[in-house]
């Protein structure tokens, strides 16, 4: 069976039409990846205005680890849509905001009391974490990575590594945030060991107390535990070990930003917890909400309860329909079945790319943990030139074909998969199949024009 129908070509005329109104209208520094405009979508498949149906690998950036409308948020939703839409958290109480920070009070590795506090999306959240752990410890001095993404806003621009694409013409940025490399281990510098690199970032870390910030300043250290847009680069768990270390001897907050690793992505609810390594406060986003907007905070209930009353607060933060979502999201997330779910899909996607290295040089590396997976291109195996303009092409060849794709990657070289967990296995097997043939027919393309 084909789940791929395609009854017009890629984009089609409806798609291109609405593609039209949306240049005419919506601002151009907004980006758009696929030239599909969307009718409707269930669980991995998207019919667009023309009636075709693709396959979905981008899951909106991460968001949709449940699928697109899986039965119980729908209802959820709905049930909730009849008995009120808002009510604002800071203005009254009411029981769905409850029950997800209790849920998340619970789920989230740690065995000590735990607080939440909710919010509309990853930014916030970030904003809000380093608010806390400022207010906690007195100290303004944030550490953050190579390859990190943390958010849009003016203090998570700050804390964004990638300059040309989030933070270009945007600044000057919050201060008091220090970057230090982060072991992307397929980059490992020419005469190290990886296990060398590892050690030597650690050190970097250490000296870094010295160099950049005196450990009385440090209020956090703040990791992605598998870097996202950076790459899909799973941080070393000695390297996580190091920051919690690090932490603990200078009285900083550890932080975990889980905004796309989170919520089942890697086949734990938690990407941090295949380490072992216990965060001080973690923050979730995107597959929280199965498509709704709501992000958290959680962690110990002394760093979240240092502010002073209405020292935090959200209008929509927390709103009801999210919170019923995200109960609704989590209950299934949580399940070990579930679960399970994302290593058939790691399984599938180094057995379908792991053997192409050989054959296609351009394709240099293949990553990820879980239902989160890259692809790097490089223009040569040795340099590892990174190929930008080969990752982009591949996408829309596989767009032509039927598949949904993203880029990803400090260098914007790298195709992410980012399906939902429950992803038939011959639906899988049949988008990649399609991927695979694009980017042969990719580098057939550009080798032809070079």
């Amino acid at each position: 069976m084909a789940y791929i129908q395609l009854k017009t070509p890629i984009p089609g005329p409806k798609s291109q039409e609405l593609n039209s109104r949306r240049a005419a209208s919506v601002t151009s520094a907004l980006a758009q990846a696929n030239p599909v405009a969307v009718k409707r979508a269930r669980g991995s498949l998207i019919e667009d205005a023309d009636g075709n149906t693709l396959i979905d690998l981008a899951g909106g950036i991460g968001m949709m680890a449940v699928g697109h409308a899986p039965q119980a948020v729908v209802e959820a939703i709905k049930a909730q849509v009849e008995e009120f839409v808002h009510a604002c958290s800071i203005v009254t109480n009411y029981e769905a905001y409850v029950a997800v920070c209790e849920a998340l009070n619970r789920l989230t590795p740690g065995d000590f009391p735990k607080k939440t506090l909710l919010s509309n999306g990853g930014a916030e959240a970030v904003e809000n974490a380093v608010k806390f752990a400022r207010r906690y410890t007195g100290r303004s001095g944030i550490l953050v990575f190579e390859g990190a993404y943390h958010g849009r806003s003016n203090l998570t621009m700050a804390m964004t590594s990638k300059w040309g694409l989030f933070k270009k013409g945007f600044g000057p940025f919050t201060p008091e945030v220090y970057r230090l490399p982060m072991p992307n281990l397929y980059r490992t510098p020419r005469g190290m060991t990886p296990e060398e690199y590892v050690e030597w970032c650690c050190w970097n870390l250490e000296n870094a107390l010295t160099a950049h910030i005196d450990p009385s300043a440090l209020a956090a250290i703040v990791i992605e535990p598998v870097i996202g847009e950076g790459g899909f680069i799973p941080v070393p768990h000695s390297f996580l070990r190091k920051i919690r270390e690090v932490c603990d001897a200078t009285g900083a907050v550890m932080i975990a930003d889980e905004i796309q690793s989170g919520s089942g992505r890697t086949g734990k609810l938690w990407a941090v917890e295949h380490s072992g390594v216990v965060p001080d406060l973690i923050i979730s986003a995107k597959s929280l909400g199965a498509g709704m907007p709501i992000s958290a905070v959680t962690g110990r209930a002394e760093i979240m309860d240092s502010p002073h009353v209405g020292g935090v607060g959200s209008t929509y933060g927390g709103n009801p329909l999210a919170c019923v979502a995200a109960l609704a999201a989590l209950e299934h997330l949580s399940r070990p079945e579930t679960l399970a779910q994302a290593a058939r899909v790691e399984q599938t996607v180094r057995r379908t790319f792991e053997p192409m290295k050989a054959e296609l040089p351009v394709l240099g590396d293949v990553r990820g943990i879980g239902a989160m997976m890259a692809l790097e291109f490089v223009r040569d195996p040795v340099s590892k030139e990174p190929w930008s303009d080969f990752a982009m092409n591949a996408i829309k060849e596989a767009s032509k074909r039927g598949v949904v794709l993203i880029r990803a990657g400090l260098y914007t070289n790298c195709i992410r998969f980012l399906p939902a967990l429950e992803i038939p296995q011959d639906m899988l097997e049949e988008a990649l199949g399609v991927v695979k043939e694009a980017i042969y027919a990719t580098h057939q393309a550009m080798a032809a024009t070079a």
